[in-house]
């Protein structure tokens, strides 16, 4: 079963820390690890992970079930000036990520 997360704003090379962590566990697991990480992406990975599960149960799928794939890709850039000295302006970058997931049930 898949779910997805749009425009998330956060780093993809951030969040892409804590998605290495969880790819290939058991859902169960995961859950549990994701509650005392101490990273900023955990929570909304480990409510679309407990997300992708309620629509695998509500699918009728049997069995435990597994992170087949994770992946985290850019999302929206938001682009914003900081004024410095000379009357010049430096870019920001203000990042988004795209977060997938889906899973997988093994018997």
């Amino acid at each position: 079963m898949k779910a997805f997360l749009n425009n998330y704003r956060q780093s993809p090379r951030k969040v892409r820390l804590v998605a290495d962590l969880v790819r290939g566990r058991p859902v169960s697991v995961v859950e549990l690890a994701l509650r005392v990480l101490p990273k900023r992406a955990a929570l909304p990975i480990r409510k679309l992970i407990s997300s992708a599960a309620a629509n695998a149960k509500a699918s009728g799928s049997k069995g435990e079930l597994f992170i087949k794939e994770i992946y985290i890709d850019e999302g929206k850039v938001l682009k914003r000036r900081r004024p410095v000295s000379r009357g010049r302006a430096h870019l920001i970058k203000k990042r988004t990520s795209r977060i997938s997931v889906i899973l997988e049930t093994r018997t």
